[in-house]
């Protein structure tokens, strides 16, 4: 074995260090290759992929280009952590959501997962939230440790009386006030955001008051920006309009005489973790130090640690194929933990179904607890931390959101902006935007915008109580392919079958393969089952593999252009003869232009080809 010297000397040594230019030029002979003539920082840019909020995801990054010093975990601008051992002594906080009005049931569910690996409960309480009647609270939490489980509320414009309600139950089981730990979710703002019901600030304030007076551990302000990204807000934004929630608090907070470190102590902030691993790490990461800029500007940059409670996204989550959700919430949570949050929520794989059954709730408190204690993600304090993408992502994802945040001021503070629609109007915009994207599959949806599976059994869950309404819209990454699934359902429903289309695959395997498949998952996201049978067809075969197909006046060619031109026009002859009315070409626009009537291609909106698709075909609801 050989030891080398103890001198400090690289292993590298003995290789020079490649520059910026040198790998540009490689990038460029790379790019020469597949038809692109371009160089210097153009052929950066055709590797680039361009984000939400004016943000670019760089292929390559390099220490020069990294954002400010970013300090020591627990220290500001914290953006390493909020504490300086971060989640490396017991890991997150597995925080599970109860939704529903009985008591008993919420009851055994909460000791159940208390059992099993949860360490503290959210409750939505009261009728504005579908939740628990606020009597029946103490019947919720029979059994339960309030001194070892700490609870949050979410009880919309009835959040003064649950938070009563629990501070009783504390006193009556003589839970110390040392030992309390709880959130007690007063957000006016956010349920303004949700309802357009507009609450006064002075109750949250009082209760805030309180709390810091006789509750050491126990915070009353919630900062729930998920209304936001429900809404289909960007990460920015919902980040800017976080600070204007907070801000607007810390404000009404000093009026009535707070001083700024107590004001600080009674926020939490909740933010939506999704499956974009990367910006979600950014997003927590960012947050903090945007916090500690305001903490900093109070005069009170030691308070400045942000408290975050994680939510997996609702707006990722499917309600076909909703077994796939859990991978989604899986990197959604390891992405939450990795980059700071205090306490993740990991919704049930069938949220979007109604109330989850007892498999889900189990599959959703173990994804933490894998990552706890099989995978030890916490036991590394900020482990993105030093990478130069996440460095300059987190860096310029903060600066945007402190543009919006200024927008936001600027407009008079997120009341004003509220009720003025400047929120809606602007989260509205990002979300058409986004939109287009889902609809041409640039952003794709696995199990609904591909790979669809059209044969699988819906799962049947009891509806969830209703949530609260009048505010800001929610929206969902799935909605417009689910309205086209279930235009097939009622079709499948009336007529026994889905609506049909043909694949006419032209010549060998190899030849149609590749394009067969792509036409396959188009038509499946609209419900509209695929025929490829028989696997190849000529313009001999055509006609009779058309009319044994069933199909619904529609069918798709298939293969290579070279066969295109062969043989695109003699089959499309014999497709319209045996009944086709369209025939889709699948390739480049343009391509046996006489032969076909359209084209589907990769980019092309599928939501409005399948839409007139199946109003062709006559399927509706």
């Amino acid at each position: 074995m050989t030891v080398l010297p103890d001198d400090g000397l690289s292993l590298a040594a003995e290789f020079p260090d490649a520059t910026h230019e040198q790998w540009q030029r490689l990038v460029e002979g790379v790019l020469r290759k597949s038809g692109k003539d371009v160089s210097g920082e153009a052929a950066e840019d055709a590797l680039s992929t361009k984000l939400e909020d004016g943000l670019t995801t760089r292929p390559l990054y390099t220490a020069p280009e990294t954002a400010e010093e970013t300090g020591f975990p627990g220290f500001a601008p914290f953006i390493r952590g909020g504490s300086p051992a971060g989640g490396a002594a017991g890991g997150w906080d597995v925080r599970q959501r109860y939704v529903g009005n009985d008591p008993a049931r919420v009851n055994q569910a909460v000791l159940t997962d208390l059992e099993n690996g949860v360490t503290s409960l959210w409750l939505s309480v009261g009728d504005s939230c579908g939740g628990l009647p606020v009597d029946a609270l103490p019947r919720a939490l029979d059994g339960v440790y309030l001194d070892l489980a700490p609870v949050s509320l979410d009880a919309g414009a009835e959040y003064a009386d649950a938070a009563r309600a629990l501070l009783r139950l504390y006193a009556e089981r003589q839970v110390a006030p040392t030992a309390a730990r709880a959130s007690l979710g007063a957000d006016p703002l956010g349920h303004e955001a949700r309802t357009g019901e507009v609450l006064e600030l002075a109750g949250a304030v009082g209760l805030a008051r309180e709390a810091a007076a006789h509750w050491p551990g126990i915070r009353a302000l919630t900062v729930d920006a998920l209304p936001y990204h429900e809404a289909g807000g960007s990460a920015a934004e919902e980040l800017g309009l976080s600070l204007a929630t907070g801000v607007a608090y810390l404000r009404a907070l000093a009026e009535d005489g707070a001083p700024t470190g107590e004001a600080l102590g009674q926020l939490e902030f909740r933010y939506a973790a999704t499956a974009d691993q990367f910006l979600t790490i950014a997003k927590f990461r960012a947050a903090r130090r945007l916090w500690a800029r305001v903490a900093e500007a109070c005069g009170a940059p030691e308070a400045g640690a942000q408290r975050q409670h994680a939510v997996t996204s609702p707006v990722m989550m499917t309600r076909r194929d909703p077994w796939v959700n859990m991978l989604r919430t899986t990197v959604a949570c390891m992405a939450a933990g990795v980059g700071g949050a205090d306490s993740v929520t990991v919704l049930p794989f069938d949220h979007e179904l109604g109330l989850p059954d007892a498999f889900a709730r189990r599959i959703a408190r173990n994804t933490s607890t894998i990552l706890l204690e099989e995978s030890h993600l916490a036991r590394v304090i900020d482990p993105a931390g030093g990478s130069y993408y996440v460095e300059r992502l987190t860096d310029e994802l903060a600066h945007a959101a402190w543009e919006f945040f200024r927008t936001i001021e600027k407009a008079g503070g997120l009341a004003t902006a509220l009720r003025s629609g400047l929120v809606a109007e602007r989260l509205a915009a990002t979300w058409a935007e986004r939109s287009k994207k889902l609809a041409k599959r640039r952003e794709p949806i696995t199990g609904v915008s591909e790979f669809p599976l059209l044969s699988e059994k819906p799962l049947d869950r009891e509806p969830a109580p209703a949530g609260p309404t009048g505010g800001l819209p929610r929206v969902r990454r799935d909605e417009a392919y689910e309205a086209l699934r279930a235009r097939s359902d009622a079709h499948l429903a009336a007529t026994g079958r889905r609506p049909r289309i043909f694949l006419a695959a032209l010549g060998p395997a190899a030849a149609h393969t590749a394009r067969a498949t792509f036409a396959a998952n188009l038509f499946q996201a609209g419900g509209i089952e695929p025929v490829h049978d028989p696997v190849s067809v000529d313009p001999a075969t055509a006609a009779e593999a058309y009319a044994a197909s069933g199909a619904d006046g529609m069918a798709v060619l298939c293969s290579s252009d070279a066969l295109y031109e062969e043989q695109a026009g003699a089959v499309a002859a014999a497709l319209r003869a045996a009944g086709a009315t369209t025939v889709f070409l699948a390739g480049r626009p343009g391509t046996a232009a006489d032969a076909v009537d359209e084209y589907v291609f990769a980019g092309c909106d599928a939501v409005a080809v399948l839409s007139s698709v199946l109003d062709r075909m006559g399927v509706s609801l």
